[in-house]
């Protein structure tokens, strides 16, 4: 990671120092992605086998997981995973159980009743990465709340050769609908269809650039399906005073980084020696790691940012909206009062940004590239929809029309206003 003191970059540096590492040539991908999104539209599960056999060298002959491969990956789950995963559930379900939307039921005026309802989603797809690193933690953290949420139809893509833990937890949150598909395929085939993937209402779940460039396209497409938000590739950014631990944050921005080579970390700090420590951390702590080269890939991107205070730290860190925040400082809680933009936020030296990421109880799925600006990270809410109902009596509407005839008149709609004055003639 390369150290750069903030205030002696000139203001274009500053903006490159906090982009995201490049994407493939955008107009590349986006037309690759579409011609895949087209061809799983047009020749279904053909294109899925196809796909399949070119990008993760399987051959497939079902799409769809049999029963008998899930219950035999059960068995070959150790005691203490399924301990260990049991826990993170339990977690995961109290918090989310927490987040269930209250009705709302009032009278605005006199004869004029209101109320907001909320429904489940009737058919969702759960999207887990596969790739260097299978995720049954996106399993817990998908699967849960639309479990909770009370959704009809739950089904689960992820890439083959499906590990037995993936497996197993999709069966510990009650998923046997699972369906052997990656990539941008897989979310073209949740949201259009075939044969043996079933078309749903909104798809959910992090993956590659690949993964969440079709999400954007069928969420814009007429007959897509709509999308939790757009989660590519993971982030994280550490503000830390004198009084951090080196270790834990160099352990922190490896944890990232650690993820794939298009991670990136951030450490901003008014410390120049914590800085220096941090440096002597991470490479200490590369060493044993068995994903190393990939870790030092992410770090060839990354940077550590020597700010002239934690002000200047705050208003950095509320620019680049990082999908993970870390704070280390002797009162996090205060500088927590100024962070406007961040997916989820970790507070103190106990609190590693692994603990959301699998047990604590929030949600891991978070927006990342600056989205944190206007998405928010998953929660309850995102597996439901809501939908208004209104009941008038005569003389609420007698009393409304007031407003409605003068303001439908003004806009020019008068036949929105002669539905109200029929009605008042009526009786």
């Amino acid at each position: 990671m390369r150290t750069l003191i903030w205030s002696q970059l000139s203001e274009q540096d500053k903006q490159r120092q906090l982009q995201r590492p490049a994407l493939e040539n955008s107009a590349m991908l986006h037309q690759q992605v579409t011609n895949i999104i087209e061809t799983v539209r047009n020749t279904g599960d053909l294109a899925l086998k196809d796909y399949s056999l070119r990008f993760d060298k399987v051959s497939l002959t079902v799409i769809a997981v049999p029963k008998e491969d899930i219950l035999k990956a059960v068995s070959n789950i150790s005691d203490e995973l399924k301990q260990a995963l049991a826990l993170a559930k339990a977690n995961i379900e109290k918090f989310h159980s927490a987040q269930r939307p209250q009705s709302v039921s009032i009278e605005t005026s006199v004869g004029v009743h209101c109320e907001l309802r909320t429904q489940a989603l009737r058919n969702v797809g759960l999207y887990a990465p596969g790739g260097t690193a299978p995720l049954p933690s996106t399993v817990l953290m998908t699967a849960v709340p639309a479990q909770i949420a009370g959704c009809e139809r739950i089904i689960l893509c992820t890439p083959p050769p499906i590990s037995d833990v993936i497996l197993y937890t999709a069966h510990l949150c009650g998923i046997d609908d699972i369906f052997q598909v990656g990539g941008a395929q897989a979310i073209a085939a949740m949201a259009f269809g075939t044969d043996s993937v079933p078309k749903v209402d909104k798809i959910f779940g992090p993956g590659n650039r690949y993964v969440t460039e079709a999400k954007k396209q069928v969420s814009s497409t007429i007959g897509g399906a709509a999308i939790d938000m757009p989660a590519g590739p993971s982030e994280v950014l550490v503000i830390a005073d004198s009084t951090a631990n080196p270790a834990f944050i160099a352990a922190d921005l490896l944890s990232q980084a650690e993820h794939g080579s298009d991670s990136q970390t951030i450490l901003l700090t008014p410390c120049s020696q914590l800085a220096s420590n941090v440096t002597k951390e991470i490479e200490k702590q590369l060493q044993p790691l068995t994903r190393q080269r990939i870790a030092r890939d992410a770090l060839a991107h990354s940077h550590i940012l020597i700010t002239d205070d934690l002000d200047s730290a705050i208003s950095i860190s509320n620019s680049y909206a990082p999908e993970h925040l870390i704070i280390q400082t002797e009162n996090p809680r205060q500088i927590l009062n100024h962070i406007y933009a961040a997916g989820s936020v970790f507070l103190g030296p106990w609190s590693p940004e692994s603990a959301g990421d699998y047990a604590s109880g929030t949600n891991h799925v978070l927006p990342t590239y600056g989205m944190c600006n206007s998405f928010s990270s998953l929660s309850l809410v995102d597996f439901t929809r809501r939908f208004t109902v209104q009941e008038l009596t005569y003389d609420g509407l007698n009393n409304l029309s007031r407003a409605i005839i003068p303001i439908a008149m003004a806009e020019g709609l008068d036949a929105h206003a002669n539905a109200v004055s029929i009605r008042l003639k009526a009786q």
